[in-house]
């Protein structure tokens, strides 16, 4: 108790609690911001870290990024563009309830269940860590490869429209995946003979193309029409609370489930959670047929999960040093800096610290609910901008999150690449989601593919040997049949 004690009197103090409340302010801003992401708000906070004491520094990461994934939700809902990676898998389904004129219902869910998703993840984080990360650890490229597999099947179920476009958007997106030097035989592949393409194509440049940018040029194609929403003031976030939190609570325990066990995983994160989530909630739901005309169920599984994803991530950063995002990735180093260095004896030589860093997460999901509902406010006062004014600025902000990536035109180009990309694909119909699946998990994909082969000597069926391989191929196999099965058993039921 003693540790606990000393980790609660390093967090009350009035110092920290300043911190923790300007860097959630900090998160909110940046996460609603389109173009910009929590992991560059988060590098955006290192260099003012640098004249923090250990345990404000870190309490200002993990409220800043906790806001910004959720803050991601209120250009997604009001918009369609989503503010942070997190928040795309279920944009769409966002928007849709706001031209619906339930935009307060959809951001109510978001703050709601954002907050539960990520108390969820503290309390694995608190009572298992560990354990997890050793679980985690124990995963080889055979276990990588199925998840990647795995986490590609979801673009079945995430494409909208026909399976062929979805698979065509989805086959896209493991192309770009293969640009570049960095694959498992070091040889440069599709670069055209150009410098830059070498380092390959960065994911965050081009989600801000592909969903960014193409909205504003398809706002600049129809002439910037005002925002297609059937209300310009925001009803009570509040509505409904009681009532979905009665109806959907399995999807709730569902996805945060799902995401802190991805969010452990190390180089998963909150995006891929999301994504995951959001195709399971379709699978498995009563009425599948409402997903993308504005369902709410989806967007409960998918925010819960993002937000329980990145409490998860810090699982492995804690106990073994091992990122389990680009978040946390950057947390590892100024932990180093502040002398925490991560890993087994941080537990035992500075375990007021580890219960300093619980307190946070725990105040920073508590916080995020009144902090949320403010922000919904403020964000609401977009809808009664022209678009006309709007866009130029997104597209300013989307310019300066690329362009921060490497600090590189470069990344500029890429932005404006895939922006060109995502306006045509979705003006024949070609969903942008499987492509940005393909995108993510392509080189995970071929990576553990490679690995797998070599070490296995050419023999397929080592992907069946280990415990927890076998049993994530079978799931994934099972994923995959689903359709031919769904479609006998409708020839069977058919008349003749």
């Amino acid at each position: 108790m003693g540790a606990i004690e000393a980790g609660l009197a390093l967090v009350f103090q009035w110092d920290v609690i300043l911190t923790i409340f300007v860097a959630s302010i900090f998160g909110l801003i940046v996460g609603a911001i389109p173009g910009l992401t929590a992991t560059m708000a988060i590098a955006l906070l290192v260099p003012i870290t640098f004249f923090m004491d250990p345990i404000p520094a870190v309490g200002a990461m993990i409220a800043c990024s906790a806001m910004a994934i959720f803050a991601g939700d209120i250009p997604s809902t009001l918009m369609r563009i989503p503010g942070t990676p997190a928040s795309a898998a279920y944009t769409d389904e966002c928007y849709a309830m706001t031209r619906k004129g339930e935009a307060e219902v959809a951001l109510g869910a978001n703050v709601l269940f954002s907050a539960l998703g990520g108390l969820f993840g503290t309390l694995i984080l608190i009572v298992a860590a560990p354990l997890l990360a050793e679980v985690a650890l124990g995963f080889s490229s055979f276990e990588y490869f199925w998840l990647a597999l795995l986490g590609l099947t979801c673009a079945i179920f995430i494409g909208m429209g026909s399976p062929v476009k979805g698979l065509i958007s989805l086959f896209l997106g493991l192309f770009v995946a293969t640009i570049g030097l960095d694959n498992p035989a070091g040889i440069p592949r599709f670069t055209l003979g150009n410098v830059e393409l070498m380092s390959g194509v960065d994911f965050i440049p081009a989600m801000i193309g592909l969903f960014a940018v193409s909205e504003v040029l398809r706002a600049m194609a129809s002439g910037a029409p005002d925002w297609e929403v059937k209300q310009t003031a925001l009803g009570n976030p509040l509505k409904g609370w009681g009532r979905m939190f009665v109806k959907y609570w399995p999807q709730q325990v569902r996805g945060n489930i799902t995401g802190t066990a991805i969010g452990i995983l190390p180089g998963a994160g909150a995006d891929i959670a999301a994504w995951v989530s959001y195709a399971m909630s379709r699978k498995f739901s009563r009425t599948p047929e409402k997903f993308g005309t504005g369902h709410v169920e989806g967007i409960i599984e998918s925010t819960s999960s993002n937000n329980a994803a990145l409490a998860g991530a810090w699982v492995p950063a804690l106990v073994f040093g091992i990122p389990g995002d680009s978040i946390t990735a950057i947390v590892i180093g100024v932990l180093y800096l502040k002398g925490l260095n991560p890993g087994p004896t941080l537990f035992l030589n500075n375990p007021e610290s580890i219960y300093a860093v619980f307190t946070i997460f725990i105040l920073a999901n508590i916080a995020m609910i009144p902090l949320g509902l403010a922000a919904l406010k403020a964000g609401t006062a977009l809808l009664r901008v022209p678009r006309r004014l709007m866009m130029p600025i997104i597209l300013l902000f989307c310019i300066v999150g690329a362009y921060a990536v490497n600090n590189s035109v470069y990344g500029v180009v890429l932005m404006l690449v895939f922006g060109v990309l995502g306006f045509l694909m979705e003006e024949h119909d070609v969903p942008i989601a499987p492509c940005v699946l393909g995108i993510v998990l392509g080189k995970m994909l071929e990576e553990a593919f490679v690995t797998s082969m070599i070490k296995a000597d050419g023999n397929l069926l080592a992907f069946f040997e280990r415990p927890v391989a076998a049993g994530l191929g079978v799931v994934t196999i099972l994923v995959l049949l689903t359709p031919v099965f769904a479609a006998l058993r409708q020839r069977v039921r058919a008349p003749a």
